[in-house]
């Protein structure tokens, strides 16, 4: 295959099947262990279960190569081009317009989108871009400007929880209170594989023309503000449709007797996701040939290699939707159900941790924050100790998620002192680690979220006989918050071993020159920070 040619491509590629081999097979062990120790599942269903997972594992292989070569330089690209214009009006418009764009293009927004009931999946996505878009703009604003992150967290989510809390309680507004789940969710899918790589880059790139000593703090949190646009935009959208519980429909386990009804019900599917990920693809092709052609900023052999970057991306995007959607839904409803309506309901409370604690380094997204946040720190926050905190948050979402379907806790009890607590953190902690950690609150949300978790937890609302419009939905809310916490704490303890770092290379500058200057954290020339 000409696209592959070379040792180097080929053993990048080998490379990133194979993280996402480790990635993915986890959870699928835990899956087949559950579908023959406590829900015994049609064979047909375990097969194509299999099968969805090899996909999912070949796709985000293709993907995190096509991101690396594609999005993220773009993205910084774009971001670093935005600096040289004077004209703060069109940056702001350039930025909105790229927000719309690429939210459009959003895979696990789609998905979302298809199974929220009474509302038209086009017009839930348009809504959301325009968050997105509009929020995109505030955050590069945030950063030409050095407003702190924590302080416009304050304002917008207190705007935010104003809203919801005081609006429901108008009488002609009461039924918008079913909605709130929903709109939680729809912050939480909007910051996905294809989001994330783009945005981290492009706030990297705006932050990198900065000089001062806050700019590497500044090049996170762009994700943390993406996600609040949209929470506000769809709660709106809410005031125009009605859906109840009763609108929602769980999908049907196919029915698989042999291997070629396996590949049929996969071949079924593929072309609709070669259209669909090839028109939201083909938007940000333009937009790339269009900011080209007016900086030419990139010469032919980068040209060649994004160009390249966007094939991969396309090919590992198919292949991934394809492989959950067919393969994933059905059986995180089938398992859900019959486990919440069995006598043993409450394992799915441990079984919940074990797969919410493994299913996070599946999230494409997931390994391009990893590998940022440890290039920007220069090593002193290692992807290991974020994927350990990631994992230990989705862990904690999917317990409290369980309970609150099991019991019937309203969502707003869990989300408000959660995201008070959240927000007191930014406070305390470093600063770099608050843009952290509400940009992986967004990133632990992606097409596993959206394609496995979601059915799962429709499932068991079902098994229980719950509310599917108030308790199903709101899974996506849980994920984006806990990390927002362990992340935070997480950067408490970091906090001591930064300080630990600085004083050791500011007692090394001083032996060596003898000029007492301070090496700050995150500037390069600290060995102690690489």
């Amino acid at each position: 295959m000409i696209l592959l040619k070379g040792n180097g491509m080929n053993k990048i590629l080998k490379e990133k099947i194979r993280e996402a081999y480790s990635s993915v097979l986890p959870i699928s062990v835990i899956v087949l262990v559950a579908s023959v120790v406590l829900v015994p599942m049609p064979t047909g269903t375990i097969l194509m279960f299999i099968v969805g997972a090899a996909m999912l594992i070949v796709g985000m292989g293709f993907f995190t190569l096509g991101a690396d070569m594609s999005m993220m330089p773009m993205g910084e690209g774009i971001g670093v081009q935005l600096t040289k214009t004077t004209k703060l009006i069109l940056t702001m418009v350039i930025c909105f317009f790229m927000g719309l764009i690429i939210t459009i293009a959003e895979p696990d927004l789609q998905v979302l989108a298809a199974q929220v009931p009474a509302v038209p999946p086009l017009q839930l996505i348009l809504v959301v871009a325009v968050g997105v878009g509009l929020f995109l703009a505030l955050a590069i604003f945030r950063i030409l400007f050095k407003i702190r992150l924590s302080v416009l967290l304050l304002i917008f989510y207190g705007i935010l929880f104003a809203v919801i809390i005081f609006i429901p309680m108008i009488p002609q507004y009461s039924f918008l209170t079913d909605f709130i789940p929903v709109a939680f969710d729809s912050g939480g899918v909007t910051t996905g594989p294809m989001t994330v790589p783009f945005i981290l880059a492009m706030g990297v790139g705006v932050a990198s023309v900065r000089s001062d000593r806050n700019s590497q703090d500044d090049s996170f949190g762009l994700v943390a503000l993406c996600s609040i646009g949209p929470i506000l935009a769809v709660f709106f959208l809410g005031v125009f449709f009605r859906p109840s519980g009763e609108d929602v429909v769980i999908s049907a386990i196919p029915q698989v007797n042999t291997s070629r009804d396996v590949i049929k019900h996969f071949a079924i599917e593929f072309p609709r996701y070669i259209e669909d990920v090839f028109l939201a693809l083909a938007a940000i092709v333009v937009f790339f040939i269009i900011f080209q052609v007016i900086s030419n900023r990139y010469k032919k052999r980068q040209i060649v290699r994004i160009l390249i970057g966007f094939l991969y991306t396309f090919i590992g995007l198919v292949v991934f939707l394809t492989g959950v959607n067919v393969g994933f839904i059905p059986v995180g409803h089938f398992l859900g159900e019959q486990l919440a309506s069995s006598s043993f309901k409450w394992i799915l409370v441990p079984l919940s941790v074990l797969i919410g604690y493994y299913i996070v380094a599946a999230e494409p997204a997931v390994h391009v924050l990893n590998k940022q946040v440890e290039e920007i720190s220069q090593g002193t926050i290692p992807q290991k100790a974020m994927k350990r905190g990631l994992s230990i948050g989705m862990a904690a979402a999917l317990a409290i998620t369980m309970v609150r379907i099991l019991v019937g806790i309203p969502i707003m009890y869990i989300l408000v002192p959660g995201y008070v607590l959240a927000l007191a953190l930014t406070f305390f902690v470093p600063k770099i680690f608050t843009g952290i950690a509400f940009d992986s609150g967004g990133v632990c949300s992606g097409p596993m979220t959206s394609t496995f978790l979601l059915p799962l937890a429709m499932g068991t609302c079902k098994g229980v006989g719950g509310d599917l419009m108030k308790d199903a939905f709101g899974i996506v809310a849980m994920v984006a918050m806990t990390p927002l916490i362990v992340i935070q704490i997480m950067g408490l303890l970091y906090g001591h071993k930064i300080k630990t770092v600085t004083k050791h290379a500011a007692a090394q500058a001083m032996d060596s020159s003898g000029a007492g200057e301070i090496v700050e954290y995150g500037v390069e020339g600290s060995s102690d920070d690489r």
